[in-house]
């Protein structure tokens, strides 16, 4: 697995979640609260390098910062607000600090969405070709939690300059780009052998393992180096100023405008185009919208591990394999049907699930709750499939590739 979790298998470390951040996100103005008296002197009787950790975290809630050092997360709930605007009042005026649900935050994930989407089914498309030595989804995957690590790492010059970017990257950009679904359903289809290659029951059984701990460790490696990287370069780039408030509402009309604009897209652009990518771009707004609210809502109500993501991740595979299945049923789908499919797939349930906030989750908490979390989430992934396709192509009816057929012009 990554390395935080191999080097917590030997010590694990943990933090208190900062006082100053309320997992219900209702006061943003209020004061910082000083370290719990008691909470310190029970600290204390704790060892040397496990106290430093433990009030080295409760002293900074820079998740990029957590995972360049190697150090790890006691409850869930502490990443309840990982991809949420900067509101760290010791650090920023209260001009700067965004509440989650701010129309800025919301209006600038529209965009981040589209152009996620864009670029998983572009990269998608640039590393799919006869002969490949590596399986698509590994590119994507890795790229998105690099953006990630890098964005993570530099949150607070994000809230100096403009806190809803940071969720804009984080929430919009890379959990559109990353995707859960697609991931499990990759593997289900190894199981399988949608590809129908010429192999045995092992090697289906090897393949579907390879691209489960393969998905895994390139997604932690690449985060972990996004956060090393942007450390190591971060002090060397000047900060940028604020943008006026002129700017910072334009900004907003322009990604409403943007979001709008998928609409006549998809029925002025050619009709081929439509299963393509404009049907995923109409999707994509609102996958990651309710990825982030049941995540916003759900996250905090756990310790032992995230339960909005996990809620999302599941809810988007099943209902992937749905449309995988229906996909699959012979000349019962028409081609207009069949583009509305592909576009909820590739833009409402790969922007509903993610790989990059996944993995930030998994690297950040200690080692036992991280691999609870990461078995379960890939456990229930597979099961859902199981029931959902499984029981649709063992019982005849519905075939194993994609019988759909798409408007060529």
């Amino acid at each position: 697995m990554s390395r935080n979790l191999v080097s917590k298998a030997g010590h694990t470390l943990g933090g208190k979640e900062n006082p100053s951040t309320d997992s219900t996100h209702s006061n943003y103005s209020k004061s910082i609260t000083p370290v719990n008296e008691a909470a310190y002197a029970t600290a204390t009787s704790e060892k040397p390098s496990v106290l430093a950790h433990t009030v080295g975290a409760q002293r900074n809630t820079d998740i990029g910062s957590v995972i360049a050092r190697d150090e790890s997360i006691r409850s869930a709930q502490s990443l309840a607000d990982v991809e949420h605007p900067p509101d760290d009042v010791r650090e920023l005026p209260a001009a700067k600090i965004y509440h989650p649900y701010s129309p800025h935050v919301l209006a600038l994930l529209m965009p981040a969405s589209i152009f996620g989407v864009l670029a998983r089914l572009g990269l998608q498309a640039l590393v799919t070709y006869d002969g490949e030595s590596v399986f698509p989804l590994a590119y994507i995957q890795a790229t998105g939690c690099f953006i990630m690590g890098v964005a993570l790492r530099s949150k607070e010059p994000f809230g100096r300059f403009y806190g809803p970017l940071y969720t804009a990257l984080t929430t919009g950009f890379c959990g559109s780009l990353t995707t859960f679904s697609g991931w499990q359903v990759d593997v289900f289809d190894s199981w399988v052998n949608t590809g129908q290659f010429h192999r045995n029951g092992l090697r289906d059984v090897i393949d579907g393992l390879t691209k489960t701990w393969v998905t895994l460790v390139l997604s932690l490696s690449s985060l972990w180096f996004g956060t090393h990287v942007c450390g190591l370069i971060a002090p060397h780039i000047p900060a940028p100023r604020t943008p006026s408030k002129f700017v910072r509402r334009a900004l907003t009309v322009i990604a409403v405008l943007t979001y709008a604009a998928t609409f006549p897209a998809y029925f002025l652009l050619p009709a081929n185009f439509r299963h393509q990518a404009t049907a995923a771009l109409l999707f994509s707004y609102p996958g990651t919208l309710t990825r982030y609210l049941l995540s916003a809502n759900l996250n905090p109500r756990l310790k032992i591990m995230p339960l909005g993501t996990f809620t999302v991740n599941a809810l988007g595979t099943a209902l992937l394999g749905m449309f995988h299945v229906l996909q699959g049923v012979p000349s019962a789908v028409s081609p207009n049907a069949c583009s509305l499919l592909q576009g909820l797939g590739d833009g409402y349930c790969g922007c509903l699930t993610t790989v990059s906030t996944f993995a930030v989750e998994v690297d950040a908490l200690e080692t036992w709750k991280a691999w609870f979390y990461v078995a379960v989430s890939w456990l229930t992934g597979q099961l859902l499939l199981l029931v959902i396709m499984g029981s649709s192509f063992w019982a005849g009816g519905v075939r194993e590739q994609v019988t759909c057929v798409f408007q060529s012009s």
